[in-house]
C-alpha cells in the first residue's frame, strides 16, 4: 500500500512538471515530438532520480548522521544524480538526432554549457524533493516517537498497578482468608461482614487502580474496609484514630494511595513493634491543597538500611503523586518519639 501510494505520488508530481514545462515551451514555440519526448525523458529521469536518493538516504541513515554529515551528503549528493541524469539526457540526444530520430530547432542551444545549466535545474529541483522527504520522514519520525514515548508510559503504568495489586492483594488475602475460615464457626454473623468487606477492598483494587484520581470517600471507605480485615488479624494490637475534615468530603485522590500509606503503617509500624500500637490518620483540607498524615508506632531508618518494601512503597508512592497529585505533591517522612509519620501534600 505505501509503495502504491508513493509510486502515485511521483508519477502526479513528475508528470505535473513535465506538463508545466511543456505548457511554458509551447508559449513561445510550436511543441514538436522531440522536444516532447526529451521532456517525458526528464520526468521519467527526475522520477528515478529522486527514488535512487531516497533509497540511499534510507541506506545510509542520512537522518540519523550528525548536521555537518548530513549536510555534506546533500551538497553533493544530488548534483551528482542531476549531472547522471543531464548526461545520459545528452547522450539520448546526440544519438537522436545521429539517427535522425530527433529534430530541434536549428537556434536551440547545445554543448557542454547547457548540460551544466540543465544540471543545475535539475539538482535544484531534487534539492526541492529531498526537502520535502525529509521533512515528511522527520515528522513520521517524531509521530512515532510521540507513540513509543505513550505506549511505553502506558505499559509502565500498568506494569506499576500490577505490581500494586502484587503487593496489596496477597499481603493481607491469605490471613483475612484463614481468619475468615476460623470465624465463620464462632461468629457467622461477623464472618459476613468481614467477607463483604474483602470483597469491597478487592473490587476497589482492580476496578479503580487504572483511574487516575477517585474520590476520597471511595478511598476512605475502602480503606475502613481494609482496616477491618487487618484488626480481624492483629486483634486488639491494631488500634485506629481517624480524624477526617469534613471539608474533605469532595475531595479526590490517586486511587489506592490511602492504602498504601495505610498497609504500610500496619505492615512496618504495628506488625513490627511488640505489643502493636496506633495508627492515626489526619485528612485536612488547606484551600485547594489537600493534606494526609499517617503516623505508626516504629523506627524509620532511611534507605539503604531500611527494611525490605518500605523504599519500594514510596517510590510507587511518589510516582503516583508525581502524576496524577498536581503542581508541588510530594511526601515527607519523619521520625520522632518511636513514631514514624508520613506526610502527604497534594491537589484536593
Amino acid at each position: 500500500m505505501e509503495t502504491r501510494r508513493r509510486t502515485a505520488v511521483q508519477a502526479l508530481l513528475w508528470g505535473g512538471y513535465v506538463a508545466v514545462s511543456l505548457a511554458m515551451v509551447a508559449s513561445f514555440q510550436p511543441l514538436t515530438g522531440s522536444l516532447v519526448f526529451v521532456m517525458a525523458c526528464v520526468g521519467a529521469g527526475l522520477w528515478a532520480a529522486s527514488e535512487g536518493l531516497r533509497a540511499l538516504a534510507l541506506w545510509q541513515r542520512w537522518l540519523d548522521r550528525s548536521p555537518r554529515s548530513l549536510l555534506f551528503c546533500l551538497a553533493f549528493m544530488p548534483p551528482a544524480f542531476a549531472f547522471v541524469v543531464q548526461l545520459l539526457l545528452f547522450a539520448v540526444n546526440k544519438v537522436g538526432l545521429s539517427l535522425g530520430l530527433l529534430q530541434f530547432p536549428p537556434a536551440m542551444p547545445q554543448g557542454w554549457l547547457v548540460l551544466l545549466s540543465y544540471t543545475l535545474n535539475t539538482t535544484i529541483m531534487l534539492w526541492l524533493w529531498m526537502a520535502v522527504w525529509m521533512g515528511l520522514q522527520m515528522l513520521q519520525r517524531w509521530r512515532r516517537g510521540e507513540i513509543d514515548k505513550w505506549q511505553a508510559e502506558a505499559a509502565a503504568r500498568e506494569l506499576e498497578l500490577q505490581v500494586l495489586r502484587a503487593q496489596i492483594n496477597p499481603h493481607f488475602l491469605f490471613n483475612a482468608l484463614n481468619n475468615l475460615r476460623a470465624l465463620i464457626n464462632e461468629d457467622p454473623a461477623r464472618a459476613r461482614e468481614m467477607l463483604s468487606r474483602l470483597s469491597n477492598t478487592l473490587r476497589h483494587t482492580l476496578q479503580h487502580s487504572a483511574k487516575e484520581r477517585v474520590p476520597l470517600a471511595d478511598e476512605l471507605a475502602v480503606v475502613r474496609d481494609y482496616v477491618a480485615l487487618e484488626q480481624l488479624h492483629h486483634e486488639e494490637r491494631l488500634r485506629v484514630d481517624w480524624q477526617v475534615d469534613p471539608a474533605t468530603a469532595n475531595a479526590s485522590v490517586p486511587p489506592m494511595l490511602l492504602q498504601l500509606l495505610v498497609e504500610n503503617a500496619i505492615k512496618h509500624g504495628v506488625a513490627r513493634t511488640p505489643g502493636g500500637g496506633v495508627v492515626d490518620i489526619r485528612i485536612a483540607r488547606d484551600g485547594d491543597r489537600l493534606r494526609i498524615v499517617v503516623g505508626n508506632p516504629g523506627q524509620w531508618q532511611p534507605a539503604p538500611v531500611a527494611p525490605a518494601g518500605i523504599g519500594l512503597g514510596l517510590v510507587h508512592l511518589r510516582e503516583r503523586l508525581a502524576r496524577a497529585g498536581g503542581a508541588g505533591a510530594d511526601c515527607l517522612i519523619a521520625a520522632a518519639d518511636g513514631r514514624v509519620r508520613i506526610s502527604v501534600e497534594l491537589a484536593a
